[in-house]
């Protein structure tokens, strides 16, 4: 009788489908700040498809720390997680998280920064080309300059992967046009208040600026509070595409936002970390396009990246 009813209990575990399987699962995500909106939406957008494939979910935040992040890590590690999803607090101190999960043999997906290291086995990143997104934002830039006059980067958080590589995208299209030139270059950590504050003071030193290329939407912002009325008229581009920026665009106070897929992202992450816990080949980078968004296309992204 014990034996028939193993039996049963055997082959109904194999008809099971996929989808009931995972929800055996348990995911283990570290985010590198809660406080910020795109990684709000990103985080929003994973916990919908862990939900929605039964996947239980334990999400932390590092409060953008590094030695929290690891320690989160070996946390999950030591609750005998499936997998691990990583939004990295400082994309080029990641080998400690990397050595940690390879020596427990734990799955690790990187999402939305791309780690400065060599992906192993077991290891993936999903996310989006940084340095196309500074390309698609200066494009847009020099087009409503006419090809011509001063521009100033606001850069993110300097330890950031993505600020490095948009900040090289807008610089390889100013190479391109005799006529715009970089004349500031300067951190605001990717947060708005620290636009603010940035921006106040190039415009107290007098600085001749006629367009801003921001690293992100936030920081877009604080550059326009900064403005005030903007009575210089100076243009500003963002990163991300979210809700507050998309409205800007629609009042005129913007030029462009490059839209980050969040929910892309955050559901690429998921779906990766499952497909690895139950030993499925996935590709080492998933990459999650970038696209420009104008007020002229703003409304096909009105209904996304949304809390």
């Amino acid at each position: 009788m014990k034996f028939k009813k193993a039996l049963v209990t055997s082959l109904l575990a194999c008809m099971l489908p996929a989808a009931v399987m995972a929800k055996d699962l348990q995911v283990g995500v570290s985010m590198a700040l809660f406080d910020d909106n795109f990684l709000t939406i990103l985080r929003t957008a994973m916990q919908k498809e862990m939900t929605k494939d039964g996947v239980q979910g334990q999400v932390e935040d590092a409060k953008g720390d590094v030695s929290q992040q690891l320690q989160q890590i070996q946390n999950f590690i030591g609750q005998g997680v499936d997998a691990i999803i990583v939004n990295p607090v400082d994309t080029n101190a990641v080998k400690p998280l990397m050595d940690a999960a390879q020596k427990a043999g734990v799955p690790l997906i990187f999402v939305n920064r791309k780690p400065a290291g060599e992906l192993t086995d077991k290891m993936a990143y999903v996310g989006s080309d940084s340095e196309l997104a500074g390309r698609l934002q200066m494009e847009a830039l020099a087009k409503a300059m006419n090809g011509k006059g001063n521009v100033a980067i606001l850069m993110g958080d300097l330890a950031n992967e993505s600020t490095r590589d948009r900040t090289k995208g807008v610089e390889a299209v100013v190479a391109k046009y005799p006529g715009i030139k970089v004349v500031q270059k300067q951190t605001a950590k990717f947060t708005r208040n620290d636009a603010v504050d940035v921006v106040s003071n190039w415009m107290t030193a007098g600085d001749d600026i006629q367009a801003i290329a921001s690293n992100n939407d936030e920081m877009a912002i604080g550059a326009l509070q900064a403005l005030g009325k903007n009575p210089n008229h100076i243009l500003i581009a963002g990163v991300d595409g979210t809700p507050d920026a998309l409205q800007m665009l629609k009042n005129g106070k913007m030029v462009a936002t490059v839209f980050q897929d969040a929910k892309g992202q955050g559901e690429g992450a998921v779906q990766t970390a499952v497909k690895l816990a139950k030993g499925e080949k996935v590709e080492k980078v998933i990459n999650i396009p970038y696209q420009l968004i104008t007020k002229d296309n703003m409304a096909q992204f009105e209904s996304r990246n949304q809390k």
